[in-house]
């Protein structure tokens, strides 16, 4: 297969078609090489319109997801931000062209180590690779973008309380088959606005509070 190509008509046919017309957004995934993030036994699925398993009931999302939320947060070179499960590593690449610094979490070890392969293989530096419960934020600093991978049942205020004014929160919510992708900005100290970007569905992620079930 010539990648380069595959790549281009998975950024002309998949990403570009479902609204994704950030120019920076495009020129990051139609130059990462997303078939080294694969699980070799599936790299024939590296650029197709897909969620590939990764194991542990965990997916690579979609091409068009990953451009939409790149799009959505709008990293800038002078910015930090966090991922709450790094997953095959590919978007903690991603972000790591966007951003100045990056730190991705992981609850499965096997991950971290593989995604950790694979980003010093392509000489990205900027990325901190932590295994960690990404429910679980305590001592870490505040963010100007946060991009949570794994859905949440319902919506947890621990993320929107690591943004920095002016930071942005990507976030799937609900349960499935139909869940609501959002974009929460920091506005002020004590305020946050949220906008309703798309429907989706998403593996929840490990951990997330659940729903309180009805009780007779």
């Amino acid at each position: 297969m010539d990648m380069q190509s595959a790549r281009n008509q998975m950024v002309q046919q998949q990403v570009r078609a479902w609204d994704v017309l950030d120019l920076r957004v495009l020129t990051v995934l139609e130059n990462l090489p997303r078939e080294q993030f694969v699980p070799p036994r599936l790299r024939n699925l590296a650029y197709a319109d897909t969620n590939i398993p990764l194991g542990h009931g965990e997916v690579m999302m979609t091409p068009k997801l990953e451009g939409r939320v790149l799009q959505a947060l709008n990293p800038q070179s002078s910015e930090s931000a966090l991922e709450v499960g790094t997953g095959s590593g590919f978007l903690a690449a991603c972000l790591s062209k966007l951003a100045g610094e990056v730190l991705s979490l992981e609850i499965h070890p096997d991950f971290t180590a593989a995604a950790g392969r694979t980003l010093n293989g392509l000489g990205l530096r900027n990325v901190k690779l932590e295994t960690r419960d990404g429910t679980q934020l305590e001592g870490l600093q505040r963010f100007d973008v946060i991009a949570v991978t794994g859905s949440l049942p319902v919506y947890d205020r621990v993320y929107q309380e690591h943004l920095q004014v002016g930071g942005r929160l990507f976030v799937i919510v609900g349960r499935s088959p139909v869940m609501e992708a959002l974009l929460v900005t920091r506005v002020a100290e004590d305020a946050w606005s949220r906008e309703s970007l798309f429907e989706t569905d998403l593996p929840a992620l490990q951990n997330a509070p659940a729903p309180r079930s009805f009780q007779f």
